[in-house]
């Protein structure tokens, strides 16, 4: 017998890609703090929302977010794009976001020890180093003026802040987080929601 398909997708049409997972499946990646559902859930854009489960899941994920595997899950992305994109003379520019954005996100969870905005500009608000700032706002104008497929110069100031970053966060050890993730109350919102539907 086959299981029963929990992901749902549909064809792009018009640069339009709808996908996710049906609540069962969407509730467990919740409760292991998935990146992909936490990001959802995070995201500013909200194209349409129906019923109560989005809002549910947000206050539960701001209670049990697993702070360490978010830490783990951006700390790695991070390192990886680097090694992948940025390690020649020339570079797209687009691909410094790829490594700025999750290495600001661990600095958001370091600091605020919760869930990570999606916005760039929010994240910018953990970066204390001025000359960093700058590169990146130089960066924003020479990425909106050339287009993303456009190759520059690597630039050094960002190349040396993300290198010491990388490198610090290898010597970090985040704390595990000892509360239990809150399965039973996320068993409550499921239980609940189905029975919405009848």
């Amino acid at each position: 017998m086959e299981d029963r398909r929990d992901v749902i997708e549909y064809p792009i049409v018009d640069e339009i890609d709808i996908n996710g997972w049906d609540l069962r499946k969407a509730l467990r990646l919740q409760a292991k703090s998935n990146p992909a559902i936490v990001e959802w859930l995070n995201s500013p854009i909200i194209y349409r929302e129906q019923g109560s489960y989005a809002v549910q899941a947000r206050q539960l994920l701001a209670q049990h977010y697993n702070k360490a595997r978010g830490f783990y899950h951006y700390r790695s992305t991070a390192s990886f794009n680097f090694q992948q994109f940025l390690q020649g003379e020339q570079v797209r520019l687009k691909k410094y976001l790829y490594v700025l954005r999750p290495l600001l996100a661990v600095r958001w969870i370091e600091q605020f020890g919760g869930v990570a905005p999606i916005e760039f500009e929010r994240l910018r608000q953990v970066l204390n180093e001025t000359s960093v700032q700058q590169a990146i706002d130089a960066l924003l104008v020479q990425k909106r003026q050339h287009g993303e497929a456009e190759v520059q110069p690597a630039i050094p100031v960002l190349q040396q802040w993300i290198k010491a970053e990388l490198a610090r966060l290898q010597q970090v050890m985040p704390a595990q987080d000892m509360e239990p993730i809150a399965l039973a109350r996320l068993n409550q919102l499921f239980s609940q929601l189905l029975h919405a539907q009848e």
